[in-house]
């Protein structure tokens, strides 16, 4: 049976109809990502699943009994909750059996009844097979997994920032250990160690996934089925991001070659049927009639539609000064914690270089310290002669953006009105497109806008920070086009592994404690490096071999006297331990005095493995003294 299932779902928006039609099931187990241009209907089909939206028409079920967990927006908590607060929060139903249970321990402390007996066991097994016996265990290994810090917990929520709220509700989610995880964008406001953590993680789940994603390398973590929504439509991939990527490929040129196919057999039919009229015939004439009942009968596949590639290159390819960037020495703090210290690096001409870290680390601030943007507590940045660097912002923002985008160009870049219209179609504004004001367009949309600005600009360095933050997948295809024919030098901040992975030909890694890493070499090298200094960490700090002991004064005499002392003491507690399971099976229908034998044993089992481990030790020291 079906985890969730649509059937024939329909969706409008006044007289535009988003959804068309949806049809799908997710059976227990699945891993399945929404992928597709923004405004496709992935938000309003999650809306729909959530039951925070309506539908026209249709079916959505979710089978019963199955808990889901949503994150999609933040909930409301109680004033003054903390960190920790929130997440125990997660474990209402353990907490509601552990409830119950004390309520029949006390229960059993004045009612001597065999049944309430079996009854606390199955709710104890119950507790146990939910985890009950390891919550600190696993919000410590969540908490360590998404970066949320022992100082974190202690805080309350309500003075996170955004991206710290998103994490804790995500890590709060998990923890909850539900059926059903539904996830829209899960891997925003999270580091590259925490995304590998989360795909980890949910590649183990052993529950049903449903994710909207743009993060392709997240999506080939952790799914296993692609459902992609484009202008309302449903199309199925049975695979990873990878599998969807190519296979999209391979669809689309069958869907041209079927359609130009058709267009060929249109063509021919109507060509032989004019010829069979300009025969004259009566014969040729009915044969021509029955043709051409033939060709208005014929259906013509519309052409797919597919995105426009960029076919340009931009930056300075005259640019050759060799040293482009020399930072000397960077110190900066807030708030008395130093976020850089004494960053020092060096950057050529045509280096592909990206700027890692954790949150807090310091990333935008040394970007901003480079343009002259923000101001260094000490050090230096000296630029190369005739750099002329150009900035994408992860927020980007037009000067007036109650501007259409043809003024736009005009007043910020000096242009004739035709010129802009040019460009802007180059970039993938056309028709109406270029008549929006600045104000309306996405994220993705002013980003582009203002690669149109940049991209006629003598540039010969770009720093991005954060190019591909919440872009869809085909704008983030389109950006790193748009990089890939950049001839200059490349500074740029990014979470996204994929972009990472791309571009970089070299890693400046900024830690926690305001250090940093210096590193040649693409991300996947990097990753090969950091796992060897780690273990060669491991291997340095492991135990060393504990030197042979010296032998005991006075010979063995000693060591077997108190060998044969623990044998006996070990002797004495067996026979205690199994003249109190003898008891326990006689008060088997009293649970006052089975709780108070139980008690008993646990001590003397206790004392048991003391001196076994002790007998362990003396008798490995008197084997050493004999040899």
């Amino acid at each position: 049976m079906a985890d969730i299932s649509i059937q024939g779902l329909n969706q409008f928006f006044g007289e535009n109809q988003i959804l068309h039609d949806i049809t799908f099931d997710i059976f227990p187990g699945e891993k399945v990502a929404i992928v597709g241009p923004n405004g496709a209907g992935k938000t309003t089909l999650f809306r729909v699943l959530t039951g925070e939206l309506p539908y026209e028409s249709g079916t959505v079920s979710i089978a019963k009994d199955r808990t889901v967990g949503v994150i999609d927006q933040i909930p409301v908590y109680e004033p003054g909750a903390t960190v920790e607060d929130i997440l125990r929060s997660a474990f209402h139903r353990i907490d509601a059996l552990r409830d119950r249970m004390r309520e029949m321990e006390r229960r059993m402390e004045i009612n001597d009844d065999s049944i309430l007996l079996k009854q606390y066991g199955a709710l104890q097994a119950e507790f146990e097979s939910m985890g009950g016996y390891a919550l600190d265990f696993e919000v410590d290994k969540v908490c360590n997994g998404l970066e949320i810090s022992r100082e974190m917990r202690a805080q309350t929520f309500d003075v996170l920032s955004g991206g710290e709220k998103t994490r804790v509700n995500l890590a709060r989610i998990i923890l909850e250990d539900t059926d059903i995880l539904l996830l829209d964008e899960p891997t925003n406001h999270l580091d590259l160690d925490a995304v590998e953590w989360l795909g980890n993680f949910l590649n183990d789940y052993k529950g049903t996934v449903v994710t909207i994603s743009h993060d392709r390398y997240f999506l080939d973590q952790c799914c296993d089925r692609i459902i992609e929504l484009m202008e309302g439509h449903a199309d199925f991939y049975a695979g990873s991001y990878s599998y969807y990527a190519e296979e999209r490929q391979l669809r689309y040129a069958r869907r041209l070659a079927e359609h130009e196919n058709q267009l060929e057999e249109l063509k021919r039919l109507e060509e032989k049927s004019r010829w069979m009229h300009q025969w004259g015939t009566e014969k040729m004439h009915k044969r021509a009639f029955s043709l051409d009942k033939r060709i208005a009968r014929m259906t013509i596949a519309d052409r797919p539609k597919r995105e426009k590639k960029l076919s340009m290159m931009f930056g300075d390819p005259n640019y050759e000064t060799q040293e482009v960037l020399k930072v000397r020495g960077i110190c900066k703090s807030f708030d008395g914690r130093e976020i850089l210290h004494d960053v020092t690096f060096n950057v050529k001409n045509g280096e592909k270089v990206a700027i890692l870290g954790d949150n807090g680390t310091g990333k935008t601030t040394l970007l901003n310290i480079i343009l002259g943007i923000e101001p260094a507590d000490a050090g230096t940045i000296k630029k190369g002669d005739g750099l002329k660097p150009a900035y994408l912002p992860q927020v980007v923002r037009f000067e007036d953006e109650s501007r259409n985008l043809i003024d736009t160009l005009i007043y910020e870049k000096n242009l004739t009105p035709q010129t802009a219209r040019n460009r802007l179609g180059r970039f993938q504004f056309s028709g109406e497109d270029q008549l929006k004001t600045v104000a309306k367009l996405s994220g993705g949309e002013k980003s582009r806008l203002r690669l149109c600005e940049l991209m006629y600009d003598k540039l010969n360095m770009l720093v991005l920070d954060e190019p591909t933050n919440h872009l869809d997948i085909l704008s983030r295809e389109w950006i790193e086009e748009a990089v890939e024919s950049f001839t200059g030098t490349l500074l740029f901040v990014s979470h996204d592994r994929y972009f990472v992975s791309r571009f970089a030909s070299r890693i400046i890694v900024l830690m926690e404690d305001g250090t940093w890493v210096d590193f040649t070499g693409n991300y996947e090298q990097y990753l090969a490096f950091r796992a060897q200094k780690a273990a060669e960490l491991a291997a340095h700090t492991a135990p060393k071999p504990k030197k042979e002991k010296p032998r005991p004064k006075g010979g063995t005499k000693n060591l077997e006297k108190k060998i044969a002392k623990l044998e006996r003491e070990i002797a004495d507690c067996e026979e205690q331990s199994a003249a109190l399971d003898d008891q326990m099976m006689q008060a088997g229908s009293d649970p006052g005095k089975l709780i108070e034998l139980s008690s008993q044993k646990d001590e003397i089992e206790a004392r048991l493995m003391e001196l076994m481990e002790e007998w362990e030790t003396c008798s490995s020291q008197l084997e050493e003294a004999q040899g």
